[in-house]
């Protein structure tokens, strides 16, 4: 029982420190060298107690937790007793009479403990059509899952891995994809990047409306990845065709060395790379692409389910400062696509602003046609949400 207080007291202290300038894995690593008694286990549950609190949403003043220390008590106990499936040791130290509830319906659980949903994700005004908002806030406590899309050629090789060890739990499947709990560390099952990549269930099915497009281009197409980030996107491109000339960007140098690590893991060594600040005006002879992939800076608002702290801390005039620094993007890198060609916007956002009101701006500004859009709700799939739309020149 001590045990169980001393894992609740560590978690609000570690919550009362926390200001959110960083990834919450990253303080916690932090955190815990600095306490090297605390076991792996303990770890594990201060760990969870502390996103069990986040995944509750943002503060608010009129709320039911106060930022004193029985309102972030108060917090945790609510946000694990709807993140729990079943009653557990933990859940009765907190709130005995909740813990024979546990594995009641969420909706259920919401009504027992008098908690407002719509409060998890407070900017429903905001949201991209396409998104429901009550399974968007619903989806935050449940704790999305680990993709991977398995690359050409590695089928055989990785699902022999995978049903070969015991550890591995598979929670869906088909030949190029698998889905695993958030906490299998597959690392040590596969190559990761050579046989498989570690990509989001939306993020392939943005390839899947990609490679529509790609099938009905010339086999040596000229694409350029204008915001690659870490490369996922350009390796499923490549997956796709080979033959591709790839052309990668971002705007720093150390972003394109740790893409150029993963590509040689990958097998990528026919492309061009650049380093270039699109959000000003820049000047590349010879570009002309006739795609250009722009998966832009965002808030990455989809992806909270994976980060709730960042849903905790999230300052909604961000979103206006995001969809401000994407209008500048797309307006500096659409000049550069040939004629005729085929402009790939994407994000893992569900803002409107960020989406929809972007994709009207460049209809606007650029004459560029809108030839697909759509919003991809990964909530329902333990996934991301994303948003892509395609263009042409």
């Amino acid at each position: 029982m001590s045990r169980h207080y001393s894992h609740i007291s560590s978690a609000i202290k570690i919550l009362q420190q926390f200001e959110g300038h960083e990834p919450f894995s990253s303080f916690l690593k932090k955190f815990f060298a600095q306490n090297k008694k605390m076991g792996s286990k303990d770890r594990k549950q201060i760990a969870h107690l502390c996103y069990c609190f986040f995944r509750c949403g943002p503060p608010h003043h009129e709320g039911p937790f106060p930022g004193t220390l029985s309102g972030i008590k108060e917090k945790i106990a609510a946000g694990l007793f709807l993140c729990s499936n079943e009653p557990n040791e933990m859940l009765s130290v907190l709130k005995p009479e909740w813990n024979e509830k546990a594995a009641l319906p969420l909706k259920e659980k919401l009504s027992f403990i008098n908690f407002q949903l719509s409060s998890v994700f407070p900017w429903k005004n905001e949201l991209s059509e396409g998104i429901d908002h009550e399974k968007y806030c619903n989806s935050f406590f449940t704790q999305p899952d680990l993709f991977l899309r398995i690359r050409p050629g590695f089928e055989a090789t990785v699902w022999n891995k995978l049903d070969t060890e015991n550890l591995v739990t598979v929670k869906a499947r088909n030949k190029n994809y698998v889905q695993l709990p958030n906490s299998t560390k597959i690392e040590e099952r596969i190559q990761v990047d050579k046989e498989a990549v570690i990509q989001d269930y939306s993020s392939q099915q943005t390839g899947q409306i990609i490679r529509s497009e790609i099938l009905n281009q010339k086999s040596e197409i000229r694409l350029w990845d204008c915001c690659a980030g870490s490369g996922g996107k350009s390796i499923m491109v490549y997956d796709m065709n080979p033959n591709i000339n790839l052309i990668v960007s971002d705007k720093r140098e150390s972003i394109l060395a740790n893409l150029k690590k993963r590509f040689a893991k990958a097998g990528i060594r026919k492309y061009k790379s650049f380093v270039a600040d699109l959000s000003t005006r820049f000047e590349i002879r010879d570009l002309k692409p006739e795609i250009i992939l722009a998966d832009v800076p965002c808030t990455g608002s989809g992806t909270w389910g994976r980060t709730p702290e960042q849903l905790y801390y999230f300052d909604s005039r961000r979103i206006e400062e995001y969809a401000s620094l994407q209008k500048k993007i797309v307006c500096n890198v659409i000049p550069h696509l040939c004629p005729g060609g085929l402009f790939v916007y994407i994000t893992c956002s569900v803002f409107k602003k960020e989406n929809e009101e972007v994709i009207q701006f460049i209809k606007q500004k650029t004459g560029l046609k809108l030839k697909r859009m759509e919003t991809l709700q990964g909530y329902d799939k333990k996934a991301d949400s994303m948003f892509i739309a395609i263009l042409t020149a």
